[in-house]
């Protein structure tokens, strides 16, 4: 799993999954997230995120993450995600570039070595598979 996406932090699965539910992107309160200084190639980025969901066998996850400007590197999971705000250059090993902002959708396959670089504070929604 990314080490860079929420899932680590992800509260346990045994309770049954809420009734349908809404929640504003945008204004969300996320919690601090600590990022591997390990990954940190240059800046001071911090992470923070809110898991909104997570299946009971934890192989689904579903939340809003954020990252500040600053360049990072992250082994990926299987995720799509939305961008709510913010850009950010994704640079994919061995495969392309990839140039996201708001109101774009990014899928990216679980074992992808990746290198981001937050031009403007980056938030979005996601779901990963494990």
């Amino acid at each position: 799993m990314s080490t860079m996406n929420p899932a680590h932090t992800a509260s346990p699965g045994s309770s049954p999954a809420p009734a349908s539910f809404a929640v504003h992107i945008a204004d969300a309160e996320l919690e601090p997230e600590p990022l591997d200084p390990e990954q940190i190639v240059s800046g001071a980025p911090e992470v923070s995120g809110k898991v909104l969901w997570e299946s009971a066998d934890g192989k689904q996850i579903r939340g809003i993450w954020q990252i500040t400007p600053g360049v990072v590197t992250d082994t990926e999971a299987d995720e799509l995600f939305v961008v709510v705000s913010g850009r950010a250059t994704v640079e994919v090993a061995g495969g392309g570039t990839l140039e996201i902002g708001p109101g774009d959708v990014c899928v990216l396959r679980e074992g992808d070595r990746t290198t981001w670089t937050v031009h403007e504070t980056l938030r979005k929604a996601y779901q990963i598979s494990c």
